[in-house]
């Protein structure tokens, strides 16, 4: 049989993985989105203007969508295929014209992501930094207060920080003063790291938001912590974030704020994996950073978790 005969060259995941211009796990790219009949939208937000430390999360979306060329079309693991349970695309970047101006980088892309929530798409975003959660959030969550499940290193429920609260750190804690996200439906799973002061992350505990440090998720395991995650924000619409500094950095070297002592890909995984069947209004994996990466591994554990999600959101 000859590779023409064996091999549909029409259809891009036939094509050598090597070849052709990278694109979110080989989607076709679209851009005009209104009319396009997508259900979910895999987006890239290039912009790190939030960061308090080590940048690089800006080049994040390009190398992901580099190495989601090695994900296939079926999650072994679940039988999950996404890509025939529902119509996705590759809908672009969210980028920014004004990336020197943090408050209106953040309006122009709640505006990406308004022109999606309006044509009816729901967001998979590759971050960026986490400040990027916010104006998604206010595109998304107009309606009603979104519930969430939070999985990283940091709560990311911070203020003020050298003159702004708009920035990695304290994106939740703004979506919670503007009426977006409802605390008591908030689980923050996987938190670990050093603090300036033992209550950096007094808001999320004082609003009623579960939070779940590392060493929780070892002594219980990472299934029990998600079941109780899952019970607590039940069956209404979530927003799903993923920090990848939620991994040990021996599986994510290349982030902004490493944390030792932090989950693996396999219970990272599982974990995702567990949210099949819920209401996911849109989900984002962020703070991938190129620069600080080795080999490529983080950011080809980025575009894992972002398979696992688009496997669960296709499954909603």
């Amino acid at each position: 049989m000859t590779d023409a005969e064996r091999l549909d060259f029409a259809d891009p995941m036939q094509r050598p993985r090597f070849t052709g211009l990278a694109t979110f796990f080989r989607l076709p790219y679209v851009e005009a989105v209104e009319g396009a009949g997508l259900e979910i939208g895999v987006c890239g937000v290039p912009f790190d203007g939030g960061v308090t430390n080590r940048p690089g999360a800006r080049h994040g979306p390009r190398e992901v969508r580099n190495q989601s060329s090695l994900i296939r079309r079926v999650n072994q693991a679940t039988g999950a295929a996404p890509f025939a349970a529902a119509r996705i695309a590759d809908v672009g970047d969210a980028w920014v014209r004004r990336p020197y101006e943090l408050e209106a980088a953040h309006a122009e892309i709640e505006a990406f992501f308004a022109r999606l929530h309006g044509a009816g798409i729901r967001p998979l975003s590759c971050g960026g930094d986490h400040s990027m959660s916010l104006p998604i959030l206010r595109a998304i969550a107009r309606e009603r207060p979104l519930g969430m499940i939070h999985i990283d290193a940091h709560c990311d429920t911070g203020d003020n920080y050298m003159g702004s609260r708009f920035h990695h750190g304290a994106p939740f804690k703004v979506a919670v003063d503007e009426g977006l996200l409802d605390p008591k439906r908030v689980a923050q799973i996987g938190i670990r790291g050093s603090l300036y002061d033992r209550e950096m992350w007094k808001f999320s505990t004082d609003s009623g938001m579960r939070v779940m440090l590392i060493e929780e998720v070892e002594a219980r395991g990472w299934r029990a912590c998600m079941e109780e995650a899952l019970a607590l924000v039940g069956d209404d619409p979530i927003y799903v974030s993923f920090d990848i500094d939620s991994l040990d950095p021996a599986f994510a070297p290349g982030t902004g704020t490493p944390e030792a002592g932090g989950l693996t890909m396999r219970e990272a995984q599982g974990m995702v994996r567990m949210l099949a069947g819920r209401r996911i209004a849109g989900a984002d994996m962020v703070e991938v950073s190129p620069p600080f990466d080795m080999g490529g591994i983080t950011a080809i554990n980025g575009a894992t978790i972002m398979f696992e999600l688009l496997c669960v959101m296709a499954q909603g």
